[in-house]
């Protein structure tokens, strides 16, 4: 059996889909599962072992390039990439018109979310069969209960992320209990106090352990560089590619993130990890998973301190 898995973004909704892989290897062992996937988070699936080929699409940048022929020539090679392979199912997960016109370039038998459980009701009319998925439920458990209802398999498999960060490449680190301190996201309105980082970073240092922190741009580096120069000790990142993420994720004693795709990786990687949310809700789309996690405020609630910091004594305990 063949099984391509059309799931392109963002972040957190990517690393969301893990565990249908690891359903599908637990169901259907001989399978060879492939994933259609945004160029900028293609090294997510790679993580899993049991993802065959991941074939990256690059809609984010091409729709800002369609002038230009070199864009053309690489949406054809996309096309005939992932239209050279017969698949047994193509399963889009998403729910997007998007996402579903992506999936009708694959051949196969074309599943998806029913028009009442999709985000974008249009995306039903591209698949061949449609299932309602309660809304009501985590985005992981969503798309786990959509494989099963696709490929008839039973919905009470253990939650397996199924991912393993690669061998350390660390060297600008010493061996020292790590917190990681996630910071930055996609939108203003989502950021914690600078101050409040600060606060936590000290009482963090206090406790042992060097707080970590990632920027993925200048404007997020220098925030983290602000933090780290008021914490003695304190570590803000050079720049990092996903697997270098997850290696350093994976040495850590704990993660503390705003609402951010990484704050979902540390979930995936068993890491304790305790999420902060200031204009999003987590019911649905927070940290997940099978290890300590922790979704702290709502929108117009933001976390304090205090809060943070009596969860990562939990945490740390």
């Amino acid at each position: 059996m063949r099984i391509l898995l059309v799931k392109t973004s963002s972040l957190g909704d990517v690393i969301h889909n893990l565990p249908v892989v690891s359903d599908l290897r637990l169901s259907f062992p001989e399978a060879r599962i492939d994933w259609c996937v945004e160029e900028a988070f293609a090294d997510i699936p790679r993580l899993h072992a049991a993802v065959d080929q991941v074939i990256p699409v690059a809609v984010r940048r091409w729709r800002g390039n369609l002038g230009r022929l070199s864009t053309w020539r690489e949406i054809g090679d996309f096309r005939r990439r992932i239209g050279g392979t017969d698949y047994q199912l193509v399963l889009d997960t998403q729910g997007l018109l998007k996402s579903a016109l992506i999936a009708r370039q694959a051949n196969g038998r074309h599943c998806g979310y029913a028009a009442e459980a999709a985000r974008e009701p249009l995306a039903a009319r591209f698949y061949d069969a449609t299932f309602v998925i309660p809304r009501n439920v985590h985005a992981v458990q969503r798309n786990r209960w959509l494989a099963a209802a696709a490929l008839d398999y039973p919905l009470e498999l253990p939650l397996d992320y199924g991912i393993s960060a690669p061998a350390p490449e660390t060297a600008w680190l010493k061996e020292e209990r790590l917190a990681i301190l996630l910071t930055a996201t996609s939108r203003d309105d989502k950021l914690w106090d600078e101050q409040h980082w600060c606060a936590v970073a000290m009482a963090l240092r206090e406790g042992g352990l060097i707080p970590v922190l990632p920027a993925g741009n200048v404007l997020e580096r220098q925030r983290a560089e602000r933090i780290a120069a008021v914490v003695d000790g304190a570590i803000a990142a050079p720049p990092l590619s996903l697997p270098q993420i997850a290696t350093l994720m994976a040495r850590a004693s704990l993660a503390i993130g705003v609402d951010t795709g990484l704050a979902h990786l540390a979930a995936a990687l068993r890491v304790p990890v305790i999420a902060l949310y200031i204009a999003s809700e987590p019911a649905l789309t927070g940290v997940y998973g099978t290890g300590f996690v922790r979704n702290l405020g709502h929108p117009g609630a933001p976390p304090s301190v205090h809060q943070v910091l009596s969860v990562v004594e939990q945490a740390l305990r």
